[in-house]
């Protein structure tokens, strides 16, 4: 039986690769949802205090940084996760809109649509960066064309994604529409995300050409020179055999002395 990530037999056709399976998603999506929808409960509740939804919306964030840290979350992941939601917060309490807790989401979604976009143009798209980083293969998946031709394509799935984001955070929070925006992160995070995983992996498979070994075997090709260059003449041939005696070969005896 073939790996599903890994070269295939003879009889058995190239199989999908399953990006879900390697990118996850569903837990960073989820962090980033539950600080909001508790931020949106704590100022209904208060009256629409916004001080109060900004610390309803920072405790819960605690209370899911220790969780996850406590199930092997790596502690970095943890506290920028706090961070973000300590400064929508301190944005929201400052300007005294409820609104403005979500700017943050669309300023990193604005920053993000055009990092991705950028990536693709220089030729180092993030897609291919953030799977090869999974699989441990570095930049050696740039080496292979119709790999890094198959990231790029795929890297525009991802591209659209933040762009559909603003195009629906942008007038809900010009209208000061806290709820439905409050709304539009819970559909727009884990939903839409688990859609752009597979879409990109769709586009990824079938950009690949027929017969590819797929994502963990980038088809590099090896270097013409392996050897060193000396710098002198290549061995032709013609040079006499120091073991080979004298007049081998041609039928002539060597002449001897004559006592």
């Amino acid at each position: 039986m073939s790996e599903v990530l890994g070269r295939t037999t003879d009889r058995e056709a190239p199989k999908p690769e399953s990006l879900s399976q390697l990118l996850g998603g569903a837990r960073a999506a989820w962090d980033a949802t539950i600080p909001v929808v508790a931020f949106a409960v704590g100022w209904y509740a208060a009256g629409r205090n916004v001080v109060w939804g900004s610390g309803v919306a920072v405790a819960v964030a605690l209370v899911v940084a220790v969780w996850r840290w406590r199930h092997g979350v790596r502690p970095r992941a943890v506290l920028l996760g706090i961070l973000g939601v300590c400064v929508a917060a301190a944005i929201a309490i400052y300007t005294g809109r409820a609104e403005d807790f979500f700017l943050p989401r669309l300023v990193s979604n604005a920053a993000s649509a055009v990092a991705w976009a950028l990536s693709i143009v220089l030729r180092w798209p993030l897609l291919g960066v953030v799977v090869g980083g999974v699989l441990g293969q570095r930049t050696r998946w740039r080496r292979d064309p119709a790999l890094l031709r198959a990231y790029s394509r795929a890297s525009w799935v991802w591209v659209g994604q933040y762009l559909t984001r603003l195009a629906v955070f942008i007038p809900l929070w010009a209208a000061g529409a806290v709820a439905a925006l409050t709304w539009a992160q819970v559909l727009l995070s884990w939903p839409l995300v688990a859609a752009v995983i597979a879409a990109s992996g769709v586009v990824l498979w079938r950009s690949l050409p027929a017969g590819h070994p797929g994502l963990r075997h980038p088809v590099t090709e090896p270097h013409a020179d392996t050897e060193p260059h000396t710098g002198t003449e290549p061995h032709t041939g013609t040079e006499p055999d120091a073991g080979a005696k004298p007049n081998a070969g041609t039928g002539v005896e060597p002449a001897t002395k004559r006592p």
